[in-house]
This record gives C-alpha cells, sequence and structure tokens, in this order.
C-alpha cells in the first residue's frame, strides 16, 4: 500500500509533510546544539544564583532554597499540562496527527514536571510545617493533576489506533485542564497552610525569576526535541508498512 494511500491509518505521505515537519538540510550541528548550550548555560546560572546569590531565608535557613525550583518545576507542570490540552483540542478540530505528536510530548513532560512539584513540595512542607504530607488544598490538587497526567499515559499505551488514542488522550486533556485553575488559585480560595505569595526578598525574586526561565527553557527543549522524535517515529512506520506492502 503506498503512503500517500495510508492517511487513515495514521501516517501522512513523506512528500506532503509541512516544511517545519521536515528536517532542513545544510543545517550544521554547531547550529542545532545552540538551543541546548542556551538551556544548559541557563541551568547552571540558575543553580548557581540559588547557591551563591540568594539570600539564606531568616526563618527556613538554606532549606528555603529548594524554593527556586518547587516553583520552578510547578510552572513548567501547569504550562505543559495547558499545552497537552491544546494540542488535544487541535486535534480535535483539525484531525492532524501533528497535534497528537506535541500533546504527547506535552503529556510526558507535565507528568515529570508534577511529579518533581510532588517531591520538592514534601521536602518544603517537612522543612516549614514538620510533615512530609498533608492534604491541602493546592498539594492535592497538583496530586489530582499528576494521577491525570499518569492516566493519560496509561490510556495512550494501552491503544493501537493513532487516531481513536489521539482522540481519546485529547478528551482526558480537556477533562484534566479543569483542575489547572484550582491549582493556580486554590490558596485563594479554600483556607490552607500553603502561602499565597510570600513576601521576598529583591534578589530572591530575581533568583526566582531566573529559575523559571531555565527550567522554561530546558523542558521546552525537551518538548521540541520529543515531539520530533514522535514525528520521525511515525515517518519510520509509514517507511516500514511500504516496504512490507
Amino acid at each position: 500500500m503506498p503512503i500517500s494511500a495510508q492517511r487513515n491509518e495514521g501516517t501522512v505521505p513523506i512528500f506532503a509533510q509541512r516544511k517545519w515537519d521536515c528536517p532542513t538540510p545544510g543545517r550544521s550541528l554547531a547550529f542545532q546544539i545552540i538551543p541546548d548550550l542556551l538551556a544548559a548555560a541557563l541551568l547552571v546560572a540558575a543553580v548557581l544564583a540559588s547557591s551563591l546569590l540568594a539570600p539564606t531565608e531568616k526563618t527556613m535557613g538554606d532549606a528555603q532554597r529548594i524554593l527556586y525550583v518547587h516553583v520552578a518545576v510547578a510552572w513548567c507542570g501547569l504550562a505543559g499540562f495547558l499545552t497537552m490540552a491544546g494540542a488535544g483540542l487541535l486535534y480535535l478540530l483539525r484531525r492532524d496527527l501533528a497535534w497528537d505528536h506535541w500533546a504527547q510530548a506535552a503529556a510526558e513532560i507535565a507528568w515529570l514536571c508534577c511529579g518533581l512539584t510532588l517531591v520538592t513540595g514534601s521536602f518544603w512542607a517537612r522543612a516549614a510545617w514538620n510533615t512530609w504530607w498533608t492534604w491541602e488544598p493546592r498539594l492535592a490538587a497538583t496530586a489530582i493533576l499528576w494521577a491525570v497526567s499518569s492516566g493519560y499515559l496509561i490510556v495512550r499505551s494501552g491503544v493501537e489506533d493513532p487516531h481513536r488514542r489521539a482522540r481519546t488522550g485529547a478528551v482526558l486533556a480537556l477533562v484534566g485542564a479543569a483542575d489547572v485553575p484550582l491549582v493556580i488559585m486554590a490558596t485563594r480560595w479554600f483556607r490552607g497552610i500553603h502561602p499565597v505569595s510570600p513576601q521576598m526578598d529583591p534578589a530572591m525574586r530575581f533568583v526566582l525569576l531566573l529559575s523559571i526561565v531555565a527550567f522554561s527553557a530546558f523542558f521546552g527543549l525537551l518538548l521540541v526535541r520529543r515531539r520530533g522524535q514522535l514525528r520521525l517515529e511515525r515517518l519510520l512506520g509509514a517507511l516500514e508498512r511500504e516496504a512490507d506492502g
């Protein structure tokens, strides 16, 4: 069966690939690794700034430095989940599996970042509240978000048809996205022990912003690389089916 006849099976003719889907010939290796180097430099700068530049908090001491990682990965988790839901919605509107690749890549990033948020949050809770976990509204909402992203990936792994998998994932992502505002607004809507917006030294705010930018660049790069890997896997599958047919 020619590749062009397999659109309903989740493949796209190679000649119909969009410009941004295809490798750019002549692009040097040095040019390709510039984003990697920039992301690595930002991460190193954020780590050094949180260790050396940010002042030590009077109450919590050095344990407070967990905040710079905790907030950054929490933001990346929420952004990843919204990207997953947005890509899922675009798939439902256009029935283009390229959007499902973005959704899957974003789901994996969201799952990882939500998990890191819970882990770093547990260390913070131990230092600040003398407990590893409490069913505080924001913590509970974040745990739900991680559970939804876990379910999303598990359900996808059990569906072979690419379009059915994309539809199911898109619906789960859109339903789960309703939890994102709850995570953001939990400290304002409900009474809990999680701080709303703590007062910070200007140097601390600068380091926190730097950490958010650095982790966003790093996980954004992972998102693009993973999406590219999924696209190549799809093209390879199309070539294999053409060879077998």
